[in-house]
Order: C-alpha cells, then sequence, then structure tokens
C-alpha cells in the first residue's frame, strides 16, 4: 500500500481515536496485562561490582551496545532545529561514547569516590532505566510511546516517538536520551513538531521473553547484577543489606522500582559525590548523567501529574489507535520492536 498523506493520516488518527477514546478505561492509559507472570527485576550489589578493573569498557556496557547495535537511531545528514528553537540534540557524532547515557549506549558505569565514616570507598555503579512499577514516563507520553510490559519492563516504541522528552522530564533521574532528525516526526512535519525518538534500556524485553537474562546480567563477570522475579530480587536485597549493615536504593523510589541497589554507603553520601563529579563536566546541566536522590515521590502522585493524566489519556488513545490502524492498513506490526 502507498504511503498516505499527512492530512490522511491524522483525519484516520481522529476516525479511529474517537472509537478508542470512547472504550478507554477510567483507570488509566494503560492496562498492564495480566498473564500469571511475576514481574521480573534486577539487584545490583555494588560490594561486587569493580566495573570490570583493567579493561577499558566494563562487559555490561559492551554486551550492551553489541546486543543493540542494530537498533540504534541512524539519522537525517539535515537534521532540523526544534522549532521555534535553534538547537538540537545529535549524538551521532559520539555513538562511541560510553560514560554517560546517549542513544547509542542505554547503560553505563558510574566510578565515584565517595567518604563515609572515616574511611574511602570507590563504587562502581552501573545505571540505566529503573524500570519503574508506576512509570511517570509511560502516562504522560501523548503518543503513547512507552508502556509498561507484563514482565515489568518499560519500553519506549521508536515508531511512534515523537521525542518531546516528557517522559525525561517526569523521570528523577532523567534517563532517556533524545536523538534528533529520526523518527516519525521527520515523515510528518519535521519543521514544525517533534525533535527525534527517546532511547532507554528496555530491560532486553525480548531476551526476557524467550526465558534469557538481559545482556548486561548475562556478562557481568562478578555477579554483582542478578535477575529474576522482581519480589525474589527485591528479597536478596534486602538480606544483603542486613548482612553488611547496608543500604538499598530503589525499593521506594519514585514509587518503587524493579532495580534494586545495596551499597554499604548510604546513598544520600552517593548521590552528593555525583553531583560534585557531574558538576565537573563539560556540560554539567546535559542529562544522560543521573544521580540517586532519596525520597523521590512519584509525579504522578501530585496534583499536577494527576492533571496531566487526566489530560494527555484521550490525546495518547487517539493517536495509539489512528497509528494501529494505519500500520494494520499496511500489514505492519504495531509494537515497535
Amino acid at each position: 500500500m502507498a504511503d498516505i498523506t499527512r492530512r490522511e493520516f491524522f483525519k484516520r488518527t481522529l476516525a479511529s481515536g474517537v472509537a478508542a477514546g470512547l472504550i478507554m478505561s477510567g483507570t488509566g492509559k494503560f492496562a498492564e496485562a495480566s498473564s500469571g507472570k511475576e514481574p521480573v527485576g534486577t539487584f545490583i550489589d555494588l560490594t561486587a561490582c569493580d566495573g570490570c578493573r583493567g579493561l577499558d569498557v566494563p562487559k555490561c556496557v559492551t554486551a550492551c551496545r553489541t546486543k543493540n547495535n542494530d537498533r540504534f537511531p541512524v539519522p537525517a545528514k539535515e537534521i532540523p532545529n526544534y522549532w521555534p528553537q535553534k538547537k538540537k540534540e545529535d549524538w551521532s557524532d559520539k555513538k562511541d561514547l560510553t560514560t554517560r547515557l546517549t542513544p547509542y549506549n542505554w547503560t553505563f558505569v558510574q566510578k565515584v569516590k565517595v567518604e563515609h565514616n572515616g574511611r574511602s570507598h570507590v563504587l562502581n555503579i552501573p545505571r540505566r532505566c529503573m524500570h519503574c512499577t508506576n512509570p511517570p514516563c509511560a502516562k504522560i507520553c501523548p503518543f503513547s510511546a512507552q508502556t509498561i510490559t507484563e514482565e515489568g519492563a518499560v519500553v519506549i516504541n521508536t515508531d511512534t516517538c515523537m521525542g518531546g522528552a516528557k517522559c525525561r522530564d517526569v523521570c528523577p533521574w532523567g534517563i532517556p536520551a533524545r536523538q534528533a532528525g529520526v523518527g516519525l516526526y521527520m515523515k510528518l512535519m519535521p519543521d514544525l513538531a517533534g525533535g527525534g525518538v527517546m532511547y532507554k534500556c528496555d530491560y532486553c524485553i525480548d531476551l526476557v521473553r524467550e526465558g534469557k537474562q538481559p545482556a548486561c546480567v548475562e556478562a557481568c563477570p562478578t555477579g554483582a547484577i542478578k535477575f529474576g522475579a522482581r519480589s525474589a530480587m527485591l528479597r536478596q536485597a534486602r538480606e544483603r543489606a542486613t548482612e553488611i549493615n547496608g543500604f538499598i536504593y530503589g525499593e521506594k523510589e519514585n514509587g518503587g522500582t524493579s532495580t534494586f541497589y545495596v551499597s554499604s554507603v548510604p546513598f544520600e553520601k552517593i548521590h552528593q559525590a555525583l553531583l560534585a563529579q557531574k558538576a565537573k563536566q563539560p556540560n554539567p546541566e546535559a542529562p544522560g548523567y543521573p544521580g540517586m536522590p532519596g525520597n523521590v515521590g512519584n509525579f504522578l502522585e501530585t496534583p499536577n501529574g494527576i492533571a496531566a493524566g487526566i489530560l494527555v489519556a484521550p490525546i495518547a488513545g487517539l493517536f495509539a489507535a489512528g497509528y494501529k490502524a494505519y500500520k494494520t492498513m499496511k500489514g505492519e506490526s504495531t509494537d515497535g520492536r
């Protein structure tokens, strides 16, 4: 089937979206599927991670990049600015950067020195998406580009993402990274709307569905990253924290996540050390170098978050239904993978 025009696309979006809006549940934009499977999780023991000492790039980072290489963005040669601003986020000339999160690097290891109880501790912290249990990013995307799967993975449909970066704005860690010059907006109205596509870790959801471990877990030489049912990972994290008289991060932050860190050093001190380290970066305000803030509430539980969810849901439903209708007519999959 020939490509449809922009006008026809929006016409079909509206027509099919009206029907979708009528049947949408009042409980939220997305309903988590119920398959009897327990959501997965990871337990990251910072006392066991040595950052793959002796290697230029930690093995978890290399494994992630190798596994996802064919999914990395290939932007247009001429990338328009974000109208009406004269700027864009283009990482295509930094594809080999492995020391922060980018559209081409979905996990990295932060090395930081922290003083605690009169001792200096050197920590290596694997960072990527936390995969929250109630992810604001998935609930406020106006294009339904982010969803949480029945396995507990928060994934981005790169086919429908317009790169508005609302997901990054509500993420306490600023995880998603944007690449301009790619995605749906380039086909619809590149000079008037959109900013590219957001990229981040998807928990290797394809491998998980095959009964395998995420690439980073499989590659870890010290066993610092463990993977399994979320409840089992939380139990192991609590046991390890008790064993070392340590601390847990990720259990309550942002309303709860599927990633649990355990450290012998308080995460408040780790966060302050990370902020000090970030301040020394060439562009300290740029995203991609997350801290570990404590007492992080969930945006969706605030008045502004509730209002945003209510306002966005119908728009997202319209867009999602229209896009699904369009892809169905073309005989293509709509899962973005």
